[in-house]
């Protein structure tokens, strides 16, 4: 077992140093890092079927997703869901400049109102849920600092269908309420042709659904998985977590084009 830990350790500096290069080497995310904002370079691996011409990012947080995507698909529209101000404020400085950046100061679900938020020590942590003590062993920051009353809006009042722009990817990354996120985007759902979803192996935040759960929701929407990226280890190795992809079937298909399931080992790009 202390090999083990000692090997995880190990990688996880190693996959820090690597993202590390990866932001350094290009200006924009040199800017936003110097906002205390490092890019999500770990997307880099992710294999995308599509140039997108709108992305919907829902869990923006400070803008790590939305600054590579903002890199990769640069010109598509980008919206940015994220309830607390002080990371939104950040967000719109790292993002600053993009023509086609919408933001939202909203959280989403299948419902509309207002919800208590535990806000994280480490904001990007924060959740409408509360977390577990497996999530908080394995991320200490994640421990609660405080509580906020924070708006809730479903998807589909907040973006129309027709409005939106395709080819589409959703994101959703909001520690174990991504299937609520999904529920509440019955219609937008109707024009994304990918998702990029978080999904987790076991429960980090009280009552979550697993990744089995989105997986036949989305299933069931007409997405099929086609890979797995970014895992997540605890210290002990187990596998807590990934983002998994989904591309729309064509009309009459059962499988995606490639045909099979990627899976990345590693978290960083």
């Amino acid at each position: 077992m202390g090999r083990r830990r000692y090997l995880n350790t190990a990688r996880a500096s190693l996959r820090k140093a690597r993202k590390l290069a990866n932001v350094i080497v290009r200006p924009s995310y040199r800017r936003a890092l110097r906002l205390g904002v490092a890019a999500a370079t770990e997307h880099h691996s992710v294999a995308f079927e599509h140039e997108f011409a709108t992305v919907i990012d829902v869990g923006a947080n400070r803008g790590q997703f939305g600054l590579f995507a903002a890199r990769r698909f640069p010109d598509a529209e980008l919206h940015c869901f994220e309830p607390l101000p002080e990371a939104r404020e950040t967000l719109t400085r790292a993002l600053r400049g993009h023509p086609r950046l919408r933001v939202h100061g909203l959280a989403l679900g299948s419902r509309d109102g207002t919800e208590t938020f535990n806000v994280a020590a480490s904001d990007d942590s924060s959740s409408l849920l509360t977390a577990t003590r497996t999530q908080t062993a394995s991320f200490p920051k994640a421990e609660v600092a405080e509580r906020r009353s924070v708006e809730v809006a479903r998807l589909d009042d907040v973006i129309s269908p027709e409005t939106v722009r395709r080819p589409c990817l959703l994101k959703a990354d909001v520690q174990g309420y991504e299937l609520e996120v999904l529920r509440g985007a019955q219609t937008v759902l109707d024009v994304v042709d990918e998702l990029l979803i978080e999904c987790s192996f076991t429960e980090l935040y009280e009552g979550q659904p697993l990744a089995a759960e989105i997986v036949a929701l989305c299933d069931q929407r007409g997405f099929s998985l086609v890979g797995v990226f970014s895992l997540v280890h605890d210290a002990g190795g187990r596998c807590l977590q990934g983002d998994f992809l989904f591309v729309r079937l064509s009309e009459g298909s059962r499988s995606p084009a490639r045909g099979s399931v990627s899976v990345s080992t590693t978290s960083d790009g």
